[in-house]
């Protein structure tokens, strides 16, 4: 599964902290504490004909982030809305968008790891693109393919996953073993073996019609995550949240992944066992109408 260039992305204006620049001219200085050490956060967002989905869920998740890791400035949720929506203006952008929104600790006076050097604020980074949910090209009749990777999850007492940083070498090596082994992504492991996430997402199984998914223990709090619990909680589906092992994966009935990239995509093989009967549940299928339902009448409105 690899996405492919989107002609329409040819002139993109990005935005860094506040001017708009030619993707091809769009930089950061090499002092920028993003570049020298990934110190920084960031959320995804997408837009719905004209609105963003959980707007304020995710810029509360950037700010908790950001508080976290002791930023000493961090702009306002208005700031953020009013710079987002400047960036979707300016690319006259109104549908089918993902919105990688980054705030790195910002320029330091010389290199080095100390954020004592940082001594001119926050670079704010909005970059928009015209881009389709990730697994729309690879679900098809099959479902998405996972494999487990090898890379675990860091729990709390490592890196506390309540931080939406940008360091994702994590990610990214699990990530390049579910490639060497022909999967669309990789399910990754919390320390004592029991299912985090994915590379990307956050995994759900169905078993028996109970729908389940981990404990934020090794994984973020995922906006859409939190939204299909709620989507459960409100018309009746019966859910949890526990340790999950890969075992209880291989024998479920269903297995769905969710994410602001790639929404609600089914999972139809795990570590080359077929999950159920191969084919998307009836479980999954509804919460994925119900899901497209919300993102079609709700939203915060940004561009008219």
């Amino acid at each position: 599964m690899l996405q492919t260039f989107n002609e329409k992305n040819r002139d993109l204006l990005v935005n860094i902290n506040g001017g708009l620049v030619h993707r091809d001219k769009a930089g950061i200085s090499p002092f920028d504490a993003g570049v020298q050490g990934g110190d920084a956060v960031w959320e995804g967002l997408r837009l719905y004909d004209g609105r963003i989905f959980k707007l304020r869920e995710h810029l509360v998740r950037l700010t908790h982030s950001a508080k976290a890791l002791a930023f000493d400035a961090i702009p306002s949720h208005d700031e953020l809305v009013a710079q987002i929506k400047k960036t979707l203006e300016a690319n006259n952008m109104r549908d089918g968008v993902h919105i990688r929104l980054t705030l790195t600790r910002g320029v330091k006076v010389t290199s080095g790891m100390d954020p004592r050097l940082n001594q001119s604020g926050p670079t704010l980074i909005v970059l928009a693109e015209h881009k389709p949910p990730v697994y729309d090209s690879a679900v098809g009749e099959k479902g998405l393919s996972l494999a487990t990777s090898s890379i675990r999850r860091f729990g709390p007492d490592q890196m506390d996953p309540k931080i939406h940083h940008c360091n994702l070498i994590q990610s990214i090596m699990a990530k390049i073993e579910a490639n060497a082994a022909g999967a669309d992504d990789a399910v990754m492991l919390d320390q004592r073996g029991f299912v985090a996430e994915t590379n990307a997402t956050h995994v759900f199984v169905v078993t028996g019609g109970v729908v389940e998914t981990s404990r934020c223990v090794a994984c973020p709090e995922g906006v859409t995550r939190a939204t299909i619990l709620e989507l459960c909680a409100r018309h009746g589906i019966p859910h949890a949240e526990r340790d999950i092992s890969m075992a209880e994966v291989y024998r479920a009935d269903e297995c769905f992944t969710t994410g602001t990239m790639g929404e609600l995509a089914w999972v139809g093989r795990v570590d080359g066992r077929v999950i159920g009967d191969g084919s998307i549940g009836a479980v999954t299928s509804s919460l994925r109408e119900l899901f497209g339902e919300l993102t079609r009448r709700e939203g915060e409105r940004l561009v008219g």
